[in-house]
């Protein structure tokens, strides 16, 4: 089975254009491809970790890699799947996200000798001339068509600024640059950003003529990345300092019955026969399925060490209510009113929730238990004496845990 095969085994590919040319390029190890990643964040999360994981399998397959950081288009914010404008963002914050995610990406993509690139749009789009745009590159694309793709439907009821109208001009003109600076004869991306993708492969062709080695293939990168990277509280990050080890694995740990083999087929280096035998899985096997899928992509993202940490801490957790590797929040003299604490400033200060308000509806809807016993007063405090020495263990649900300790 080809590299090409396997993806398509695994579900992760949507849709292609030149699907034999394709075929023959990553499976023979000539693909120079791109995927983008615009640097809204200082830290990349799981709804990035299907397009990381797509480029090391890739990789490994022997084709080039190209991660092309958005530091120009990230001025611009892209509409796609959003119902509002994205905030704008100083150069300095582009240029300090870019630099976590290379040391991030780090983890999944080899760097050295020329194996993969890292390049900023940047470097070529703050540049520009407008009037030059206008003629080298803006005439090459229709309005109307432009108007009828889904990216720009979704934000025409609200308003749909000018600023983001030129969005897809600009991802064009990057799968352009690419192509002509490094060889990049091949992108992939989410299928929300099928029409700015075809924009790029059609830019190339009309410029550079009708034989240009530029196609375009599509995979379900965002619309089910996106899903799984986000909770009810917010992202799921890939920064440790962020989302910690334990959180990241009980992320996991916790996905839908519907899910788990689908997550495990998509994102994990697991041999397609062993997830084969795991389809019949049903019950209690689902659970053991879970353990592996949060186990295998906690490895990838933190290391094995902090995987088996996090294994343990998780066990220990459900068997006796208690785990010395989740995450911890420390209590100080400030954080005591007349020598207690009630569970709502616990639930704020340990970030498991965002406001009173949110932890009173936790508490009152019997979504919160310290030390496995399901907290049903509002009112109910705890002193520093409690609080000192183990701690007591915070949870809300099934997925937020915390070890609430005084300093």
């Amino acid at each position: 089975m080809g590299i090409y095969e396997e993806l398509q085994a695994r579900g992760l590919i949507a849709q292609v254009t030149d699907e034999e040319l394709i075929r023959d390029l990553i499976n023979n190890g000539k693909a120079t491809f791109y995927i983008g990643f615009d640097p809204t964040a200082d830290s990349l999360h799981v709804g990035h970790f299907m397009a990381l994981c797509l480029m090391k399998r890739l990789q490994e397959a022997g084709n080039k890699p190209i991660a092309l950081i958005g530091g120009g288009t990230a001025m611009i914010g892209d509409p796609s799947g959003r119902s509002d404008m994205r905030q704008m963002m100083t150069a300095e914050t582009i240029q300090h996200n870019c630099d976590c995610f290379k040391k991030q990406m780090s983890r999944f993509i080899d760097f050295s000798e020329g194996k993969a690139l890292m390049v900023n749009n940047a470097d070529w789009l703050l540049d520009l001339n407008y009037v030059e745009v206008l003629r080298e590159v803006g005439a090459h694309f229709s309005v109307n068509r432009m108007l009828a793709a889904e990216c720009y439907k979704q934000r025409m009821e609200k308003g749909l600024s000018f600023l983001e109208f030129n969005y897809m001009i600009m991802q064009s003109y990057d799968f352009y640059m690419l192509f002509q600076k490094y060889g990049c004869n091949l992108q992939f991306g989410g299928d929300d950003q099928w029409s700015n993708m075809l924009g790029g492969t059609e830019l190339i062709r009309r410029k550079l003529g009708k034989d240009a080695s530029a196609m375009t293939i599509t995979l379900l990168l965002n619309s089910e990345g996106k899903k799984m990277g986000k909770t009810q509280s917010g992202a799921v990050w890939l920064d440790p300092e962020k989302t910690t080890p334990f959180e990241f694995y009980q992320y996991w740990r916790n996905v839908a019955d519907a899910d788990v083999l689908k997550c495990i087929r998509m994102l994990t280096f697991l041999p397609l026969e062993e997830i084969d035998k795991m389809d019949s899985w049903e019950g209690a096997q689902l659970n053991t399925a879970k353990e592996i899928l949060a186990f295998e992509l906690t490895k990838l993202v933190h290391g094995e060490e902090e995987a088996e940490k996090a294994k343990k801490a998780a066990k220990a957790l459900f068997s006796q209510g208690n785990a010395a590797d989740m995450p911890k929040t420390e209590l100080t003299e400030e954080d005591m009113k007349d020598g207690v604490i009630d569970i709502l400033s616990m639930l704020v200060k340990s970030e498991l929730v965002p406001s009173r308000s949110e932890a009173r509806r936790a508490v009152q809807q019997g979504g919160v238990t310290v030390d496995g016993e399901k907290a049903e007063d509002i009112y109910k405090t705890y002193t520093k004496e409690e609080l000192s020495g183990e701690g007591l263990v915070l949870r809300r649900g099934k997925k937020k845990f915390c070890k609430i300790l005084m300093q």
